[in-house]
């Protein structure tokens, strides 16, 4: 059986695969001064105490009302 952290750790590594092309993209697209907003924005929302928390929250009420 996969534990809920084994699985938030392998969502979060697939995460910032994604993560990184897209700050790649907008780095690219954005003035230097815009990107740095926008960087600090996506890095708060998709980090331990955004997504990943949001996630475990989820996935912990899941397994616990699969359990009765």
């Amino acid at each position: 059986m996969v534990s809920i952290v084994s699985l938030l750790d392998l969502v979060e590594t697939v995460l910032n695969r994604r993560k990184n092309k897209l700050l790649l993209a907008a780095e690219s697209a954005m003035p230097a001064d815009q990107f740095k907003g926008y960087r600090k924005q996506v890095l708060n929302e998709l980090d331990k105490s955004g997504f990943r928390k949001d996630l475990e929250d989820e996935l912990r009420k899941q397994f616990k009302d699969s359990q009765g």
